[in-house]
């Protein structure tokens, strides 16, 4: 995606820290696959936003779950056991388990491991119903 490199442990990062990069990344894929399917602000904005919130995000994770490794398990964890801030359009289970997610994607853009967070994005149902 981005060539950046973390100089430190990601794992030793804060489980909020991993689910903020890897916002950054899931928004990144899901924007970079719909310019594929539309050229108009308008509708990509509008694709964006059913992809590109809590409950696709906690969908991922149930999907991908049973795949994680056991550092991703460990990082999974963190991040669904952080104290964020809710919004209130989300409820609070939905809203840990997407920021486990987040998580999982940040640690695993930090750890440079490109082929595994290709599959995990992959993974994402992105449909364009009525393009």
């Amino acid at each position: 995606m981005l060539d950046f490199t973390y100089e430190g442990n990601p794992a030793e990062l804060p489980g909020l820290t991993l689910a903020y990069i890897g916002d950054a990344v899931y928004e990144m894929y899901v924007r970079q696959e719909l310019l594929k399917k539309s050229t108009t602000a308008h509708k990509l904005h509008e694709m964006a936003i059913r992809l590109v919130n809590n409950n696709s995000q906690a969908a991922l994770f149930r999907k991908l779950e049973p795949e994680f490794t056991d550092i991703e398990q460990s990082v999974a964890h963190r991040g669904r056991n952080t104290k964020g801030k809710v919004p209130r359009n989300a409820d609070v289970l939905t809203y840990r388990i997407a920021t486990a997610m987040e998580a999982v994607i940040g640690y695993t853009y930090l750890t440079k491991n490109e082929e595994r967070l290709q599959w995990m994005l992959s993974q994402l149902n992105i449909e364009t119903e009525g393009k």
